[in-house]
Order: structure tokens, then C-alpha cells, then sequence
């Protein structure tokens, strides 16, 4: 079993070399090169003819190059040209801006190529996506891989080192699953799994290694999430939260609202746990406008109500000055003292803030990235709430933590996840969802405007100003960009302040503002000096202006389906309609898709499932810190019931095997990026 982890370089035709070549593909051992998983392959027994070539579906040929030609266009584009000839015909392969490719490929080269053919100008064209120079000492394999290549690599040397390592190490790669489980869930065995997705026999076979490595990958991320779950149980102190007083009660009796049933049910899951001999981890999910402030609120004043310290930390100062705010006002009349902790209090307020911090006298306190600074010490804390925790790393989420001594945690989000993703990003967490809006709200009306409409929504926002309502109007950018033709915030301030809402005061927030005057600009709108704020996405999440009934954002298309959300969530805080422009250019499919998406549903959700859809997890929110970029194989997307049932086996896996070095040593292998977890 050890043969798995031998260094690259002692494998038999590697050499330093091209060991140094292989790290820079994150192959440093045997293991790591039997999961350097194929980028796609040639069917050498599937070979179409020149003659016979249809135009717009991916065909491969095999022929003959008799000439080859490059030239510059006027735009700057490098084409370099091959004809090849088969015992059919003759077509002209192309290649675009891969000028070194005149010193690889020459006349009277055997040839390879796959591509789509395309009518140029009434003649044929082999637009080539993936080609293969010919020559003796090839595998004698049909279907051969193509894999990632850097330095001096190329697909032959890789083949042949595949070939050597499957024969000599593959039966040292120990399988996970008992023979009665593989066999019940129509697994094939993990070597054959190997052998298929790097040299595969047929179509069916590289399907079930496909299936197979990718519930393998799924699998040991879920037995890794599961280890640190265990290790943090049986490893850390654990505090049980005893009301000591009746500050629960007090404050749910001001409420001048009725909880929903959703806000129940999660808040009767976040005190069992608070109240249990384990430390709480866990996540609150709850669609824009859902109540999951009151939630974190009530969890605050049952810490505090038990002798312990409170902490919140939000992404952004603005987010944190509204939390700060709210809680004031929800804990009014009580004797608890609430502090705030941002970069942007003097340096005179954070000392004293500090001290009062460290002896005890600040029962809550409310704060940015500044809570997780060294000097920042508790007397006794018991709560830690991270909001929009996908703004955050996994290790500033463990470094406020590691403020007291095992104090329990609830992190919350706005941004709904996928289950699926959820099941595999926050593995380690305990989930709680609040799936139903307060009483009263009206859904948002969303409408997708071409910009050619643009002065038909200033002029629907107007009426809406008239009305006594307020108006966000956002932009993508800070500034002008030289090389983008993008409406930026300061120049649509000065045009909206100017020329068209010369009648009403306009206020600018933007990212790079000093906290004061963010501050200013976001109390005077909340108090309605301001009726139209020009912003960036700064006011993404948290800010609640209940007076605001309208949100136009400019350059929709540049925003993806969850944040477009985020932003519609700051509308629709009060009893009026409000409503939602987009105005944008709907120019490609993924932008039609994610404005129709907008325009139909309301549910958040739906929506981060078609975003997810539309962009893939490596694009998706939190999904890179997280380590899943490392999955070879496995898709977020794809293989949403893999992800579940890898939850169900890793409760299967024998005890022995979970307690091993190898299982530990196949997981810091796979997911080495993901080794920075919360004992660290």
C-alpha cells in the first residue's frame, strides 16, 4: 500500500525532469498521477472521411498533411493552416492563435485531428480542437487519453507512463467499499475503475469508471468533512447554555410581530443545540427578508441570559452598522451592553472598546474582519454568529472561534445553496432553513429592460418618488473604466443628481467611501433625506430601508442569478409593491436564462440551482476555499444523487478503516487543498 505514495520521480520513465513538470499538475506521488483524470480522448476507431464531412458536429479524421501555411490577420489573429489528405479527399485544418504550432506540425506527418467543420466562405474548414502527430511506438489502444501537458510532457510520454503504472501499482490501491455494498449500489470495482477512465474498453465502460471515480471522490471528501466533525466532538470543551434569567422571555414580549412557524422550528434546533453537552455548528439558511436576524437575536439574548459573551461578525461595515443598530433596538430597555468593533472607529473607541471587551462589561459585540485581530479577547464567550458566511475562509471562521473556549457557532446566509451543494460544502455543519416569509410582503415584480429603455424606468422610478417611496439605482463599477463601456456609479450620480432627479436629493455609496461617510449616506437614506441612492454592490446584502420600493440595476447581465437576487432582496422590506429593473443586454443564451429566470421566480432557492446551472460550481459562490475544485471527476451539478448517497455509505465505511493511516493519507492526498480545517 505504501507503493501509492512513492515520489513521482522514481517511476520508471519519469525521472527529475519531468518530475518537476508533473508537480506543476499537482503530481507529486503515484496516487496523484493515477487521479490524472483524462481532459478527453481520441477514437481511433471511429475515423470519418474528408469527403464525407458534415459541417457543425464534431468528427476525427486521420491523414496525411501535404502543405502547411500561417499568416497574421489585420486584428492581430495568428491562423496557421494544414491540408491533409485521406484516401476520400482533402481539407484544410485550421488552428487560431497557436503560432508555435509551424514548428510542430510538417509536411508528410501522419495526423490525427478532431474538430467541427465549418463552411468558410463556401469552402470547408476542419476548425481543430484536438490533434495527434502519428508515429511508431504508439499504444496499440483504439481509444487513447489526452491529458493536461506542461513542459517538456506530451500525451506519449504520459500514455506510455499510465500504461506502466496501472500494471504495476493499481492492485496496491486498496477498495473502499465492501463487495455486498458495491455490488448493491452497481459499482464496478475501483481498479477497473482506474484502468477504464485512463484506457477505456468502450463507451460503457468509461461511463461506469466515470460513475465510479466520481462517488469514490465524493466519498472520501464526505469521510474527511465526517472526521473533523467527530474530531471536534470528541475533542473540544463544550459549554450547555443555562438561562440564568428571564432576558429571552423579556425581549420576545416586545416583539411587536409574531414569529413565523419556520423561525419556530429553527430556533427551537439552535437552542437544543445550545443547550446540549456538544459544541454547536450550524447553518441558517433563510431567503432574503426571511427573519434571520430576530433568529440570531434570540440565540444572542440565550447566551447572554446564561452568563456568557455574544459576538457577530458581518462582511462589510455597513452590514455590521445595521446589525449593530437593530440589536440596540432589540435589546432596548434591558441592561445589556452592546459594542461595536470595526476598522473604522478611532483608535481612542477601540481601546476602550478592547478593555471592556476583555474584563467582561460588553455582553455583545457587533464587528468586521476586526473581531478576528489578536489583541481582540473575550472574558467568557459562549456565541460566535458569522453573517454571509460564504464572504468569509474557513480559517477566519476558526480563528473567532478560537476566541473562547469552545463556544458554540451559527453561521447564517441569505444566499440559498443548493442542497446538494450544501450536503458537500457545509458537511460539517447541522443545517436549519427558514422557508417562509414573514406575513404582509408582496413578491418583488421583476422585468428585464433593453438599455434602449433605460429612460422609461428613471421615469417609472419617478412616479414611485413622487409617491413619497425611495429608489436604489446600481452599477457594477466605482469609476470609469478605460477599457470597458460600462456605466459606473459616480458618473451616474452626477447624471441622475443633475438631469434627472434634479427635484430630489441623490446620494452616492460605494466601497472605497471612509466609514463616516458611508455611514452618513446610509442613515440619511434609511431617515429619507436621501430618495435616490446610486450604489455599488456594497448594499448587497443586509441594508433594510423598508420606504424603498424600487431597484434598478444597470448592467444586469454582469451579475450572476444569486447576487442579482441579493440585490432584488433589498426591495420589498415593507407592505408596498415593490419592483425590480433590470436593464441590461440580453446578448447571450446564460444572460437570457438568468434574466427569464428573474423575471419567473422569486423563490431563492430555484434560483441558486438554475445559477449553479448556469455557471458551475467553480464559479459559484465559496465553493474554491472550500477545496471542491480539487474534484477531478465528480460535478457538483451532475451528480447530485452520488452526493447524497455518499453521505448514506460514509456511515457504512468499517470502523477500522476510518481510524487508519490509509484512509488519512488517501484524503490529505486527494483534497490537499482543504487541509486548512478548523483545529488548525
Amino acid at each position: 500500500m505504501d507503493r501509492l505514495w512513492e515520489e513521482i520521480q522514481y517511476v520508471k520513465g519519469v525521472g527529475p525532469q519531468r518530475s518537476r513538470d508533473l508537480h506543476r499538475l499537482g503530481v507529486e506521488n503515484v496516487f496523484d498521477l493515477l487521479w490524472l483524470i483524462p481532459r478527453a480522448y481520441f477514437n481511433r476507431s471511429r475515423i470519418d472521411p474528408i469527403a464525407s464531412l458534415p459541417l457543425d458536429v464534431p468528427v476525427n479524421i486521420r491523414g496525411r498533411v501535404i502543405n502547411t501555411s500561417q499568416n497574421r490577420t489585420g486584428r492581430g489573429f495568428h491562423i496557421f493552416k494544414a491540408a491533409v489528405e485521406d484516401q476520400s479527399g482533402v481539407i484544410v485544418a485550421t488552428w487560431f492563435n497557436q503560432p508555435y504550432l509551424g514548428n510542430v506540425i510538417k509536411t508528410g506527418q501522419d495526423i490525427f485531428l478532431s474538430g467541427k467543420v465549418k463552411d468558410s466562405y463556401r469552402i470547408k474548414e476542419l476548425h481543430v480542437s484536438e490533434y495527434e502527430i502519428m508515429a511508431g511506438g504508439d499504444l496499440d489502444i483504439n481509444v487513447l487519453p489526452i491529458y493536461p501537458l506542461t513542459g517538456s510532457l506530451n500525451q506519449k510520454i504520459l500514455r506510455k507512463t499510465l500504461h506502466g503504472v496501472l500494471e504495476q501499482y493499481l492492485s496496491h490501491y486498496p477498495e473502499l467499499l465492501r463487495p455486498q455494498i458495491r455490488n448493491q449500489l452497481g459499482f464496478i470495482g475501483i481498479d477497473q475503475a482506474f484502468q477504464n477512465i485512463h484506457f477505456p474498453e468502450n463507451t460503457e465502460a468509461y461511463l461506469k469508471a466515470k460513475k465510479r471515480l466520481a462517488f469514490e471522490e465524493l466519498l472520501l471528501f464526505r469521510l474527511l468533512l465526517n472526521k473533523e466533525k467527530s474530531w471536534l466532538e470528541l475533542n473540544q470543551q463544550y459549554i450547555i447554555h443555562q438561562e440564568k434569567t428571564e432576558l429571552v422571555n423579556q425581549v420576545r414580549q416586545k416583539l411587536d410581530f409574531a414569529l413565523t412557524s419556520a423561525q419556530e422550528k429553527v430556533l427551537l434546533e439552535i437552542f437544543r443545540d445550545m443547550e446540549s453537552a456538544q459544541v454547536m455548528n450550524r447553518l441558517l439558511q433563510g431567503d432574503v427578508g426571511s427573519g434571520k436576524t430576530v433568529v440570531a437575536a434570540l440565540a444572542m439574548a440565550k447566551a447572554v441570559g446564561s452568563g456568557y459573551q455574544s459576538t457577530l461578525m458581518a462582511p462589510t461595515e455597513i452590514l455590521a452598522e445595521q446589525h449593530y443598530n437593530y440589536l440596540q433596538r432589540f435589546f432596548a430597555e434591558t441592561d445589556i451592553v452592546i459594542a461595536r468593533l470595526t476598522g473604522g472607529i478611532s483608535p481612542g473607541e477601540k481601546k476602550l472598546v478592547l478593555e471592556a471587551v476583555s474584563s467582561g462589561e460588553i455582553n455583545i459585540v457587533v464587528g468586521t474582519h476586526a473581531l478576528i485581530q489578536e489583541e481582540v479577547k473575550f472574558n467568557n464567550l459562549g456565541l460566535v454568529i458569522i453573517d454571509e458566511q460564504h464572504r468569509f475562509g474557513v480559517r477566519q471562521r476558526a480563528l473567532l472561534s478560537q476566541k473562547g473556549q469552545s463556544p458554540d457557532v451559527l453561521v447564517m446566509t441569505a444566499t440559498p445553496i443548493p442542497r446538494t451543494l450544501a450536503l458537500t460544502v457545509y458537511g460539517d455543519l447541522d443545517i436549519s432553513i427558514i422557508n417562509e416569509m414573514p406575513p404582509g410582503r408582496k413578491p418583488v415584480k421583476t422585468r428585464y429592460l433593453p438599455r434602449s429603455y433605460r429612460q422609461r424606468a428613471y421615469d417609472f422610478a419617478r412616479q414611485q418618488l413622487i409617491a413619497g417611496a425611495q429608489v436604489y439605482v446600481i452599477c457594477p463599477l466605482v469609476e470609469e473604466s478605460e477599457k470597458q463601456d460600462l456605466l459606473d456609479a459616480v458618473s451616474l450620480y452626477e447624471e441622475l443628481s443633475t438631469t434627472v432627479y434634479p427635484n430630489f436629493r441623490v446620494g452616492l455609496l460605494h466601497g472605497r467611501m471612509k466609514s463616516t461617510e458611508k455611514e452618513y449616506i446610509m442613515q440619511a437614506f434609511k431617515g429619507g433625506q436621501i430618495q435616490v441612492l446610486v450604489a455599488t454592490t456594497v448594499i448587497e446584502v443586509g441594508v433594510d430601508v423598508s420606504n424603498a420600493t424600487v431597484i434598478i440595476i444597470e448592467h444586469a447581465e454582469r451579475f450572476g442569478l444569486s447576487q442579482l437576487h441579493q440585490l432584488r432582496g433589498r426591495v420589498g422590506r415593507g407592505l408596498r409593491q415593490s419592483y425590480c429593473l433590470l436593464l441590461g443586454e440580453a446578448r447571450t443564451n446564460e444572460a437570457i436564462r438568468r434574466f427569464k429566470a428573474m423575471e419567473d421566480s422569486k423563490d431563492g432557492f430555484e434560483l441558486a440551482n438554475e445559477d449553479l446551472n448556469i455557471r458551475g460550481p467553480g464559479d459559484f459562490w465559496g465553493v474554491k476555499q472550500h477545496g471542491l475544485d480539487e474534484l477531478k471527476v465528480a460535478s457538483l451539478i451532475r451528480d447530485g444523487d452520488l452526493i447524497e448517497l455518499s453521505a448514506k455509505v460514509a456511515q457504512m465505511v468499517e470502523p477500522e478503516l476510518l481510524e487508519s493511516n490509509l484512509l488519512s493519507s488517501y484524503i490529505a492526498n486527494k483534497f490537499k487543498k482543504n487541509q486548512e480545517i478548523a483545529r488548525n
